[in-house]
């Protein structure tokens, strides 16, 4: 099951309380303030692990309390630090401030972390507020609570490329055609409800990840069908490859259409980001105007155009060399 939304609440340890004693020693003519410090409670850290993709196992456990320090003790002993409780995330989490909407961190790179909840400081014992003219203080402080927050927990996956279209375009047959990734596919809508990511290998060493997208259908950026839920994962890609199936009775050029103003209501920079349009199905198609016209429009966009079919294996390596060419054109995104 694949969750791209957490909350989670974070408690840091409390500080030990310092402690009041005096050193009563056999032989020792002249005892003394002896009370030792608390310890300091452990801290919360959330951690990125690429080894995660999902933020499933967060959901079913949302408590996270780091460990309280010890007290002090007698003959000048410090209480023992609580100990630290670290949190593991995926890569591309964002974490918000569930109460004030603020972003606090974003996790863009494997072992990344983030002091989710600081532990509170130890207390004070008597010995520390011993001067020469206060030779035996008779009082402690206790420690101070450790910080406690709810934290609202988002994934935007990080890819080079997103496959975006309408529901059955073909964007799980290309990935699982085009790499390993393994999405379950068949012949009607919504086949997809979980993002995937595929590697896909080049010669020479070339490699890039592939990002498959739930279908969307008009007013998604409004949250109709499966919403605008599953659009901010394109928001890290740096090229869009944009699937229209060609070989149905439907306008091609009109879902080409119905997607591009669903990604600029969502983002006015996610419609300018960089696009290949391609018509899917190319085996199968009854109306060769479809293709043509769609040529014609994403030409007139100024989009490269390609035309493929991942069941035949016909375009496949053209379009792959056209995707490694323009991702050699765009800059690094900036992560939002």
């Amino acid at each position: 099951m694949f969750i791209d939304s957490a909350k989670i609440r974070v408690k840091g340890g409390d500080g030990g309380d310092g402690v009041t004693a005096f050193r009563r020693e056999k032989y020792v003519p002249r005892g003394g303030p002896s009370g030792g410090d608390g310890g300091k409670g452990g801290d919360v850290w959330l951690e990125a692990d690429e080894s995660l993709n999902t933020l499933l196992h967060l959901r079913y456990n949302p408590e996270h309390k780091a460990e309280r320090g010890r007290n002090g003790e007698g003959s000048n002993k410090h209480g023992r630090n609580g100990a630290d409780v670290i949190v593991k995330v995926p890569v591309g989490t964002q974490v918000f401030d569930d109460e004030t909407g603020k972003l606090l961190f974003d996790f863009t790179a494997h072992g990344q972390r983030f002091l989710a909840a600081k532990g509170g400081r130890g207390g004070f014992g008597n010995a520390h507020f011993a001067t020469p003219t206060r030779q035996a203080p008779r009082f402690h402080t206790k420690g101070k609570r450790g910080e406690e927050k709810v934290l609202r927990l988002e994934l935007k996956l990080i890819a080079d490329v997103g496959l975006v279209g309408l529901p059955n375009a073909g964007k799980s047959t290309l990935i699982s055609i085009i790499s390993a990734a393994r999405p379950k596919i068949a012949d009607y809508p919504f086949t997809t409800l979980e993002p995937h990511l595929g590697v896909v290998n080049l010669d020479d060493f070339r490699t890039f990840v592939v990002a498959d997208i739930p279908g969307l259908i008009e007013g998604a950026s409004k949250g109709a069908g499966l919403g605008d839920r599953f659009l901010r994962h394109i928001e890290r890609t740096k090229l869009i490859l944009h699937l229209v199936d060609v070989s149905s009775d439907r306008d091609a050029v009109l879902d080409y259409e119905v997607i591009n103003r669903e990604l600029a209501n969502y983002s006015s920079e996610l419609a300018e980001r960089r696009q290949i349009v391609v018509a899917t199905k190319i085996d199968s198609i009854t109306d060769e105007q479809n293709l043509i016209k769609l040529r014609e429009r994403a030409m007139r966009d100024g989009r490269r155009f390609c035309a493929i079919s991942a069941i035949a294996n016909r375009g496949i390596k053209e379009l792959l060399e056209a995707i490694w060419q323009e991702l050699s054109m765009v800059e690094e995104v900036v992560p939002r």
